[in-house]
């Protein structure tokens, strides 16, 4: 389902509120929700992670849709608890955190945290300790399996988790110990994933592997999270992928390797985050200025990697963005270079779109930008000010706001 701004057109959203600016539609969250859950086993907890959008009434519209938030900062704790999050449906994750940032999440009720090294383990459990409380542990597991029925315990190489070889040889790393004790696995093998044929076998690589850890090691399995990996296409046209036959599936892969899911023994859970709300936001620019090289041209807008950056910072800035022209035109097109107006030549949005006849003041719409938008972006490069961020539910914008950098002293 594609969402527009219905009667709204967006040149009276630029006037009133300047541009460029962020547009999200409710709707698209809560119709995005539905159908993850219909491709997903009735039984199972789902997570929003905060990373893609943590916009509050984005996430509220999550949680009044009974998600729970995953979280992996003390500003993404700040962003779940302003949406209506209680820390008890939070899990806090993240491969390096900091006995600040766990006591904080700690105090403000978290009691769910992912675990992704046995010295991470023992930092959660002397902060809960220290707090006279109890912290419930998911060992965050790496590797996977490439299918439902081959067992690979080994994945890539990364900074993430606690190889799985490792548990089975020295599980004893995980033992209860004051203030923390495990209750759980937690995988997240892949991501962006389209294919419901890769996915599957992702997952259900995970579930055998949960499986064989519980039953050799005697991990404590009160709750799995199988993580995401649920697509969406970003920053150009197109519909969220859809997963017909996912839900069938992983429940008859469930009933072999774990007959108590679904009395909830254990616990299943997924996360997503540029699923639910990729396809909610769109960024509307203005074209600045046109300039005709011998080999290309080059269209100036006054948006750029400062505010679609897609984590362009570490080079991963998604090639082929693509925008559309907010009035239709019937002009021949051309390939274009787009750029922002930031001082650097890394400033570009994409090196070969094509569109139609130009001229400064024109709008482009560049859609699918919920996820990874904005708060993804180097906003704070150059110190030009955050675009608006009006959000809608239906017709009606319900709320306008901008995000501000601020300098605080230190005492």
């Amino acid at each position: 389902m594609t969402f527009h701004l219905a009667n709204v057109a967006e040149s009276k959203l630029v006037s009133e509120y300047g541009s460029p600016l962020y547009v999200y539609q409710l709707d698209a969250v809560v119709a995005a929700l539905a159908d993850l859950r219909d491709a997903l086993p009735a039984e199972a907890a789902l997570y929003y992670s905060l990373k893609a959008n943590p916009h509050p009434q984005i996430a509220a519209t999550l949680r009044e849709g009974d998600c729970h938030a995953e979280i992996s900062s003390e500003g993404e704790l700040a962003a779940a608890r302003a949406a209506g999050f209680p820390g008890a449906d939070c899990l806090y994750t993240g491969p390096a955190k900091s006995a600040e940032e766990i006591a904080a999440a700690l105090d403000a009720g978290v009691t769910l945290f992912s675990v992704e090294s046995s010295a991470d383990y023992r930092r959660v459990a002397r902060a809960a300790a220290s707090a006279g409380k109890l912290a419930r542990c998911l060992i965050r597991v790496s590797g996977s399996a490439s299918g439902a029925a081959g067992l690979r315990m080994t994945g890539v190489s990364s900074q993430f988790g606690v190889d799985a070889r490792e548990l089975l040889a020295e599980p004893e790393r995980f033992a209860d110990v004051e203030g923390a004790q495990v209750v759980g696995a937690h995988f997240f093998p892949v991501s962006n994933v389209a294919d419901e044929e890769c996915l599957f076998g992702e997952v259900a690589g995970s579930i055998a592997t949960a499986a064989r850890l519980r039953r050799e090691t005697g991990l404590r399995l009160k709750q799995l999270d199988l993580g995401g990996g649920f697509a969406a296409p970003y920053a150009k046209p197109g519909a969220r992928p859809r997963y017909p036959t996912l839900r069938r599936r992983l429940e008859k892969v469930l009933d072999a390797h774990l007959p108590g899911w679904r009395d909830g023994s254990p616990l299943i859970a997924f996360e997503s985050g540029r699923h639910l709300v990729g396809g909610c936001g769109t960024l509307i620019c203005s074209v600045a200025d046109i300039k005709q090289r011998a080999d290309r041209t080059f269209v100036l807008l006054d948006t750029g990697i400062h505010h679609l950056g897609g984590l362009s910072g570490l080079g991963r800035m998604l090639p082929d963005a693509a925008p559309v022209p907010v009035a239709e035109s019937g002009e021949q097109t051309s390939t274009v270079t787009l750029a922002g107006p930031l001082c650097t030549p890394a400033d570009v949005l994409s090196r070969s779109t094509r569109l139609a006849g130009l001229t400064p003041g024109d709008l482009l719409a560049f859609p699918n930008l919920g996820a990874y938008g904005l708060t993804a972006s180097l906003i704070a490069f150059l110190s030009r000010p955050a675009p608006a961020e009006i959000v809608f539910r239906g017709e009606e914008p319900i709320s306008a706001s901008r995000l501000r950098i601020t300098r605080e002293t230190i005492r």
